[in-house]
């Protein structure tokens, strides 16, 4: 099973899956992945690494923006077979543990079956274990840096290849985590800002339908979050990666939700 894998920036690689996105940053012999797709979407996940020239043994986490289904497909996989840590802001540990499942109902995709797109997706989602049941048994909250004696700095990078920032940005769910990747310039937004998705008529920088957020008043705020973020490339987690400025594709992004 063939992976669609872009490489958009020095050791960064955006991997289309089937209608997911995940991202691998790489360096060295070592990689981090960031969110894993589908369950559906295991033989491309585990073509992608090889196609750059890796393997799930060299992953050194699995870092989540979310613990959606079609995000969290293979992190468990990861974790039980490799002893890959899986990583997630600590309001979303709970929801990657399956504590609770934040996700859009049966019935929301039944109220909404009108709309273009919605059911063609549904059953795509099915067929890709949308809603299997996959639980991250041990997952941990990002490792937190050495406490400094000085005033509080704005978050640091993690430890692991690519030296990822993990950026809150709540609303799709309640611990959804972009990821800052100061070094390239880009984001990885997860489903904070999206480029594409099948449920949606939109083209470029945007908001995923209301039915997908938890609370999309507060998804709406974390489009300010994203804009004061120094970066000229959006890796999302639907669609073909964005190049501008990330603010003005935030601003379109709050004014497409209007």
């Amino acid at each position: 099973m063939r992976a669609d894998v872009r490489h958009v920036a020095d050791g960064t690689h955006l991997v289309h899956g089937s209608n997911t996105n995940w991202v691998i940053l790489q360096e060295g012999d070592s990689v981090t992945l960031i969110d894993t797709g589908y369950p559906g979407d295991r033989g491309r996940l585990l073509a992608s690494l090889a196609e750059v020239g890796s393997a799930p043994e060299a992953v050194t986490a699995v870092l989540i923006t979310h613990a959606h289904t079609d995000h969290l497909g293979s992190a468990e996989y990861l974790r039980a077979t490799y002893g890959t840590p899986v990583y997630a802001h600590e309001a979303e540990v709970p929801h990657v543990r399956r504590d609770f499942l934040h996700q859009v109902t049966v019935g929301q995709i039944l109220r909404n079956g009108w709309r273009p797109g919605v059911l063609p997706w549904a059953l795509h989602a099915l067929r890709s274990g949308g809603t299997a049941h996959v639980p991250v048994a041990a997952p941990e909250p990002f490792p937190r840096p050495e406490p400094r004696p000085e005033a509080p700095a704005p978050p640091r990078p993690l430890d692991l290849p690519g030296r990822p920032v993990p950026v809150h940005t709540p609303g799709h769910t309640d611990g959804h985590c972009a990821f800052h990747l100061p070094d390239t310039g880009a984001v990885v937004s997860g489903d904070a800002l999206v480029s594409a998705h099948p449920t949606s008529r939109v083209s470029g920088p945007h908001l995923l339908p209301g039915m997908f957020h938890r609370e999309r008043a507060t998804a709406l705020a974390s489009l300010d979050i994203l804009a004061g973020l120094e970066s000229d490339l959006l890796l999302p987690g639907h669609g073909p990666a964005h190049a501008g400025p990330l603010r003005d594709a935030a601003r379109l992004a709050r004014e497409r939700a209007q």
